[in-house]
């Protein structure tokens, strides 16, 4: 099974889901190029610490950092493979909660600006159904030919305690934005996934990662 070790990975978003997702890329033989808007946990992770708590996180984040395969930055370097991790905080006010996206298009209009042909953007935050189209959306306002790459929607659903294993062990629902999409990103989370690849569109996809995750979330499209 290829590792596409010649694959540069962006990981954008160094959080309870991020930084344990790139440091298991990084040691999968990946470089990889994080991205965080805290100068603070910049600093942290290349230092070869970490600012969460988490089982084996530490070892895997010294490791990559040590051997060079984990880098991180306040802005977005360019790379073949973007995974968008960024906080979906829920909107205050009155009404149904819904989760704020801005964070969400912000890192897509980031990533825009070094985007090429054949890359792959994959979203793992917690999302409205119909977000991983608005990223379509918002990549082609930057200019981005949306029909030359790859944009699908990967949810984790991972235990606090357990995150570095199941992210390996757990099943995975992936939808793309079409069939091409799907595909390409299917074949990617192979290289390090051994729970079974479940592929969809991304709609379900997103539909699979809201139903469960709160029963008063508001599913909208766009």
């Amino acid at each position: 099974m290829s590792h596409l070790r010649d694959k540069k990975i962006s990981v954008i978003g160094l959080g309870y889901i991020g930084l344990p997702t790139a440091a298991l890329l990084a040691s999968e033989g990946y470089e990889v190029l994080g991205m965080d808007v805290s100068q603070h946990v910049v600093d942290t992770i290349n230092r070869g610490e970490i600012h969460i708590v988490e089982p084996d996180l530490d070892a895997y984040v010294r490791s990559a950092v040590s051997k060079g395969m984990f880098k991180v930055y306040t802005e977005v370097k360019p790379s073949d493979v973007y995974i968008l991790c960024v906080p979906t905080p829920f909107h205050s006010g009155e009404g149904i909660p819904t989760p704020n996206i801005d964070y969400v298009k912000e890192a897509a209009k980031s990533v825009a600006l070094h985007i090429k042909p054949g890359d792959i953007v994959i979203l793992e935050s917690t999302c409205p159904v119909g977000t991983t189209d608005l990223i379509k959306d918002v990549l082609a306002e930057q200019g981005v030919n949306v029909d030359d790459i790859d944009i699908a929607y990967c949810p984790e659903r991972v235990l606090p305690g357990k995150v570095m294993m199941e992210l390996v062990q757990n099943d995975r629902v992936i939808g793309g934005i079409n069939v091409e999409s799907t595909e390409a990103a299917a074949a990617f989370y192979r290289n390090f996934v051994k729970g079974e690849i479940l592929e969809t569109d991304s709609r379900t996809a997103e539909m699979c990662k809201e139903l469960p995750n709160n029963d008063h979330t508001q599913v909208s499209g766009f």
